[in-house]
């Protein structure tokens, strides 16, 4: 006797026989689709071509179907161990196995079972797996299904990034970017799932460098030139005065004759720091390439000992570093709002109550809410019945401003309260960084040249908290 007729009598014609029931047809029809599926994927993945960088994308095909080609593959001889079972059992297990012949009807129709299966199966999966791919390249899956995201989703929708998918910012292109973002995204799965979560989210070095994400659509070297800035801010008195300052943004750029200015040219030459923390607030020293070649380093007077840590190079992230998810201080949020029309500015002491209600603590969005809105009736109905009585529906509108600036801006769940996130394009009164992280006059080089801080060089302060200011009303827009 062969080999193969050894083989056909002692493991083949068993295998099949036993096989032949629905518990193992269906196990190799969900292994045959899914092992179709993933070939089909890995295709995709070598050659480029159509691949999907969503950062879950792993979680499909790493893990969800070869968990699916390994329970097809586990529930074949589960099949089979007790088809054997029951027909021992019944005494009818035959003592010379079936030979394997399509003329068969039974043998036939499992193979026909098996293939018509696998068909239906790899429809479904594969349908199944591109929609889900689909659904978490959306913003909605980012922001909505991971909850911890919560602050990032309200943020994004005041952004004028508003309607770019996530995918477009957070992963650069091409196979790296591809594969680390497998990688990030698998483990952030597993640190939501076993709630090791950082609270707040911050974003680290986990966003990819502009080159790779803010250059597919922005060209740093567009010549904006100047960019007139009007900013309203209110008093705390009883009539909320409000006064204006202009201030004229040099934004620059590179003009037709190749020539770079502004604060956009000022930055587009080979410059990189070294960052003491994670944030990138801190910056201990600066490293300028000159236009001869030579290297000119400037060192922080507060660095203790020469700078360390690892260089960066400077792009549009270090100062547009919130341009989907900007945050503000309380005093930028309400004098935006209230230069918009709500909280009405007709109302008295309206900046400085809501300014206290919205910097208070609370346990919760819905609590801040609720005292909030409780906080400026009880001002109003106690202090002043007449406004109560004639301007109720302003103070119902301001309540809900109130309320909407600070559940933008503060959630307590994930620890993300006022200045939690600093935005490092311009600076502030109320925040350290920005600008003055290099800007500060402190950084010196060894020449004794500083890194300039005239604030001449950005912009020009053409009014400063003025009531009327002049310019305005020359231009018809007061």
């Amino acid at each position: 006797m062969s080999l193969f007729s050894r083989l056909d009598r002692a493991w083949l014609r068993p295998i099949l026989f036993f096989g032949n029931n629905p518990i193992s047809l269906i196990g190799g029809a969900i292994t045959s689709a899914s092992a179709l599926i993933l070939c089909g994927f890995w295709v995709v993945d070598i050659f480029g071509h159509g691949g999907s960088s969503n950062p879950y994308l792993g979680i499909i095909f790493d893990l969800c179907l070869p968990g699916l080609f390994v329970l097809g593959l586990i529930l074949i001889p589960v099949g089979m161990f007790l088809r054997r079972r029951r027909l021992q059992a019944t005494a009818e297990l035959p003592s010379v196995y079936p030979k394997i012949d399509l003329a068969d009807p039974v043998f036939r129709h499992g193979i026909d079972f098996v293939i018509i299966a696998t068909c239906i199966n790899f429809i479904i999966v594969g349908t199944a797996s591109y929609r889900g791919v689909a659904y978490m390249d959306t913003p909605n899956f980012c922001g909505q299904a991971c909850h911890v995201m919560a602050p990032e989703w309200n943020a994004y929708h005041v952004s004028s990034h508003y309607g770019v998918a996530c995918t477009e910012c957070h992963i650069a292109r091409g196979v790296p970017g591809y594969v680390n973002a497998k990688v990030n995204g698998t483990k952030q799965l597993m640190m939501v799932i076993f709630h090791k979560y950082p609270r707040p989210i911050m974003p680290g070095d986990k966003v990819p460098p502009a080159s790779a994400t803010c250059l597919n659509c922005h060209n740093p070297e567009r010549l904006i030139g100047d960019k007139l800035r009007v900013k309203a801010t209110y008093g705390d008195d009883e009539k909320n005065s409000v006064t204006r300052t202009l201030i004229l943004m040099h934004l620059g750029g590179r003009d037709q004759f190749g020539k770079l200015s502004g604060i956009h040219g000022a930055h587009m030459g080979h410059i990189e720091y070294v960052a003491t923390d994670s944030a990138r607030q801190t910056i201990s020293s600066v490293s300028k390439t000159n236009n001869d070649g030579s290297v000119t380093e400037y060192v922080s007077g507060d660095a203790k000992g020469p700078a360390t840590g690892e260089k960066r190079m400077m792009d549009c992230i270090d100062c547009h570093n919130r341009p989907a998810h900007s945050f503000s201080t309380p005093e930028q949020a309400l004098d935006k709002d209230m230069a918009a029309g709500t909280p009405s500015s007709s109302l008295p002491f309206v900046h400085k109550q809501g300014l206290a209600l919205i910097q208070a603590s609370y346990d919760s969005q819905e609590e801040a809410t609720a005292k909030i809105t409780s906080g400026l009736e009880d001002f109003y109905r106690s202090k002043y019945p007449a406004a109560w009585s004639a301007q109720r529906a302003q103070i119902d509108q301001a309540a809900k401003s109130l309320a909407t600036i600070y559940n933008n801006n503060v959630f307590p769940a994930m620890k993300v309260t006022w200045g939690m996130h600093p935005n490092n394009n311009g600076h502030s009164p109320a925040l350290t960084g920005g600008c003055f992280r290099c800007h500060d006059g402190s950084h010196n080089a060894k020449d004794g040249k500083s890194i300039t801080n005239d604030c001449a060089v950005c912009h020009n302060l053409i009014a400063v908290d003025e009531p009327n200011p002049k310019l305005l009303t020359e231009m018809g827009m007061q």
